[in-house]
Parts: C-alpha cells; sequence; structure tokens
C-alpha cells in the first residue's frame, strides 16, 4: 500500500466522519481500571490534546487507539475502521511519534526514512523520492548522509516526526514530541506540527506542556485516574473554569503573609514553598495589600491553561 506526496493539502472536512472515534473505552491492569469509560472524537484537519498528569492513562488510551493494546470495553474507530478487528489496515493510515526515539543507530538518517517505509510496504524507489521533501520539512536537508550518534536531540526528534510523515498519514499520534528539548528545537517543531495541521492532517498530541497544548490544540481533554474530567477548546477551558487574573506573590514569609491577610482579598488562593497564587477578577484589593509589603514580589498575569489544569488535577507531583 503507497500513498501520495506526504506533505500535500488535503482537501477540506466537508461533513466526513471523525478520524477518530472512542465509545466506552476501558482498560484493567491487576485489577486497577487504568482507563474508565472514555468518550471522546476527532475530527479530521484538527489537532486534538490529551492531558494529564502522570499516570492519568493518556498512553494506554493511545496506545488502545492504536490496537497496540486489547481494550477491555468499548469500542475505537480509527479512520472509519474498527481496532483492534482492523487495526492493522488502521495504522497504514497512521502515523506515530513515539514518547522516546526508537531511531536505529546503524543507519543514516535517509536510511533511516527508506527503511521504516518497508513497514508501509512502500517501494524503495517512491521512499527515496519523497526523502528530500521531508528532511527538507523537519530542517534536516543538510543531515541527509549524517549518522544518529551525530544528530542532536531536537534533530532527532525532527527526524522521528519525518519518519512518521513517510507513508503519508491521515493521522499523527505524538506522545509527548518536545519533552527533554529546548526552546528553540520546540519551536521548530511546533511549527511543523502547524504546517500539517494547515494541510489537513489530524493530530493526536498528549503533552506535558500547557503552553504548547493551548499553542497547537484545536480541542483537548484533562485526564486524571483513567477518566477525561475536562474537555473543551483550550480557550473555553481558560474562560471557564478558572478565575481571569492571578497574582504570583514570592518571597520569606509568604505563606503567612496568604493565612493572616491575603484570603479576605482574593477568590481562592494556594501557597507552594515560598509563591502564593491568588486567583480573582479584580485583582486591586490584593495590589494594596501587596504595596504595604517591601519585602514580597509580585506577578500580575492573565489566567492560562496551567492554572485549569493544576485547579483540576492538584499541585502534588505524580510519579
Amino acid at each position: 500500500m503507497t500513498a501520495a506526496d506526504p506533505l500535500v493539502a488535503a482537501p477540506a472536512d466537508g461533513g466526513a466522519p471523525p478520524m477518530l472515534r472512542v465509545a466506552g473505552l476501558r482498560k484493567v491492569y491487576g485489577g486497577r481500571e487504568v482507563v474508565r469509560d472514555l468518550h471522546f472524537s476527532v475530527r479530521r484537519g484538527e489537532c486534538f490534546g490529551i492531558l494529564g498528569p502522570n499516570g492519568a492513562g493518556k498512553t494506554t488510551t493511545l496506545r488502545c487507539c492504536l490496537g497496540l493494546t486489547h481494550a477491555d470495553g468499548g469500542t475505537v474507530e480509527l479512520g472509519g475502521l474498527p481496532v483492534p478487528q482492523a487495526a492493522r489496515e488502521a495504522r497504514y493510515r497512521v502515523g506515530v511519534v513515539p514518547q522516546f526515539d526508537n531511531l536505529d543507530p546503524d543507519f543514516t538518517v535517509t536510511e533511516n526514512l527508506v527503511m521504516f517505509a518497508r513497514y508501509f510496504d512502500i517501494p524503495k524507489r517512491v521512499a527515496r523520492e519523497r526523502v528530500p521533501r521531508l528532511l527538507e520539512f523537519a530542517g534536516l536537508a543538510d543531515r541527509a548522509a549524517a549518522r544518529i550518534d551525530q544528530l542532536s536531540g531536537g534533530m532527532k526528534r525532527r527526524l522521528t516526526l519525518a519518519r512518521a510523515l513517510i507513508n503519508d498519514p491521515d493521522i499523527l499520534f505524538l506522545d509527548e514530541p518536545t519533552t527533554g528539548l529546548d526552546p528553540q528545537a520546540r519551536h521548530l517543531i511546533w511549527d511543523g506540527l502547524k504546517r500539517l495541521v494547515a494541510g489537513g492532517k489530524t493530530l493526536i498530541l498528549t503533552t506535558h506542556f500547557m503552553d504548547e497544548a493551548e499553542r497547537l490544540c484545536n480541542r483537548l481533554c484533562v485526564m486524571d485516574e483513567g477518566s477525561i474530567i475536562a474537555h473543551d477548546t483550550p480557550r473555553g477551558l481558560i474562560e471557564t473554569l478558572i478565575e481571569p487574573v492571578v497574582v504570583e506573590v514570592y518571597g520569606e514569609g509568604v505563606a503567612e503573609w496568604a493565612a493572616d491577610r491575603a484570603r479576605a482579598a482574593v477568590e481562592r488562593i494556594e501557597v507552594t514553598g515560598e509563591t502564593a497564587f491568588c486567583y480573582m477578577h479584580d485583582p486591586a484589593p490584593l495590589l494594596a495589600l501587596t504595596r504595604a509589603e517591601p519585602g514580597l514580589k509580585v506577578l500580575r498575569r492573565a489566567a492560562n491553561l496551567e492554572d485549569v489544569f493544576i485547579k483540576l488535577t492538584g499541585r502534588d507531583i505524580r510519579d
């Protein structure tokens, strides 16, 4: 099975069925339900985010959607095909960027792409024709003959993304694609993903970077303990689930200051270490209080998706 050029824009959706439909999905490990009755769908040409702390069930959900893990209940349709019944056929239309790079260190950059194309029965000649444009897309055109150990971490991630496009997938699954990268590398990958969505590709993204989700996702859901606890556009979640203004107050003695003086001036307050996160609609009363405390520092900002995430899932570290 072969496909056309992976970077050519796709036609508009035109009322087509969802590219991914999940209904009642369940998965149990060792008597523990790690995915609980999930329902969501992803339209053609959108980036859909799945957010959640460690252990929330994100990766298990992706594996069930790809047919790599058999669910214990519910249904999955991937590209209109039932999974796991037709998982192999469905995966011909899918690209995957795993959480950790699994490039072959014995091959060059070009060879990694050409060899991977064999999994999709793409002739070597066709694969080699696609390589230059994929490497240009990934910003690796001058690295075609390089070996994997000669690439930086950001280059490896971009090559993994290019490899996921070798079969011209309709749907791209990305499991924390920018973890461990510096800001420059993250922005390069973001630019590439935006181009893919603009070209009609469908993206399913897991990430721990809330700014990444806010920039890239058309819609997203937040998972915790195997369940979806919120589902909307990034802006919709911010506008409906969190106070609009955040004032971060930090410095020595902030916990005592927050407990004794600040609570009456805010709608909600959380103290973590030496920082008090104050949430409200009108910051004026709190800012007046802080002016009388020269030892404290103040940062006023608009609420963002990270604030929503913390409110829904808590500040405790998950391992």
